[in-house]
């Protein structure tokens, strides 16, 4: 299991994290709140932000990602994931302890998107707190810090590239860890502009993007089912998804589209 720290001579401060990491570093904590709210009203157990992540500083991390440290690793899921057993357009920055996949960690990779994946613990964490009652909320069910927020750990992280390739094109609906984890956090990471020209990496009207199945409507014949709903994700947006939640990130027809995965467990 990861922890939520790593090493803190390779990271700026959580300070300097958040003030370059972050879109709006003083407002992100309340545009959680407002939003959840939302959420709750609509019966939705996901939460999906635009660009609350920096594009800039993504720009920053993808050159290196791209060129050098992203090595797909072949996995075998046993029934697979959303029906393809041998997964292989992932790197694992982290894996968890005794699971699946079982294959070894990136460590360079990891480091190198520390920063960020130290941010997304305090964001998901926000996002758990409020997502479960908020500052009511009885936190003698979770273990907490001095904030009251839940300290979580990350139980595994990978980064996706998706390509029009079969089996590469989109991962369709499924649940992530197969009820293992408290929740995640997918970051839509920016198009590969290093390896080749935009146009020619870029997605743009060829899908991608995120659906869920979440929230109550009326069907045609007055049940009520699980409600649809589709983001057209860009570079910055990242998704807060609770445990059970079914969702997949769509297909696209060309180009490539990347994504950071982080799932979450909750310390009890």
């Amino acid at each position: 299991m990861a922890s939520t720290e790593d090493d803190p001579s390779a990271d700026p401060s959580p300070l300097e994290d958040r003030c370059s990491i972050l879109t709006l570093p003083t407002e992100i904590n309340s545009l959680i709140t407002k939003n959840v709210v939302r959420a709750k009203l609509a019966k939705r157990r996901h939460l999906v932000l635009t660009r609350a992540i920096s594009p800039q500083y993504l720009d920053t991390l993808m050159p290196d990602i791209v060129t050098r440290l992203f090595q797909p690793q072949t996995v075998t899921y046993n029934g697979g994931v959303a029906n393809i057993k041998n997964w292989k357009i992932s790197c694992y920055l982290e894996v968890m302890d005794g699971g699946v996949p079982c294959c070894n960690p990136q460590i360079e990779l990891r480091n190198h998107c520390s920063g960020l994946l130290n941010t997304c613990n305090d964001l998901f964490a926000t996002w758990y707190r409020q997502q479960q009652g908020g500052n009511k909320y009885k936190t003698s069910r979770y273990q907490a810090d001095e904030n009251g927020n839940p300290i979580v750990s990350r139980l595994m992280t990978f980064i996706t590239r998706y390509t029009p390739a079969p089996d590469e094109n989109a991962l369709l609906k499924h649940i992530d860890g197969a009820g293992k984890v408290d929740g995640s956090v997918v970051v839509a990471l920016p198009i590969d502009r290093w390896t080749a020209p935009e146009e020619e990496n870029s997605f743009e009207g060829h899908g991608g993007g995120l659906t869920f199945w979440d929230g109550v409507k009326l069907s045609d014949d007055g049940k009520k089912v699980p409600d649809e709903i589709d983001y057209d994700t860009r570079s910055g947006d990242i998704a807060f998804i609770d445990k059970g939640v079914w969702h997949q990130a769509n297909p696209i027809t060309k180009g490539t589209r990347w994504a950071l995965v982080i799932f979450y467990k909750v310390e009890r």
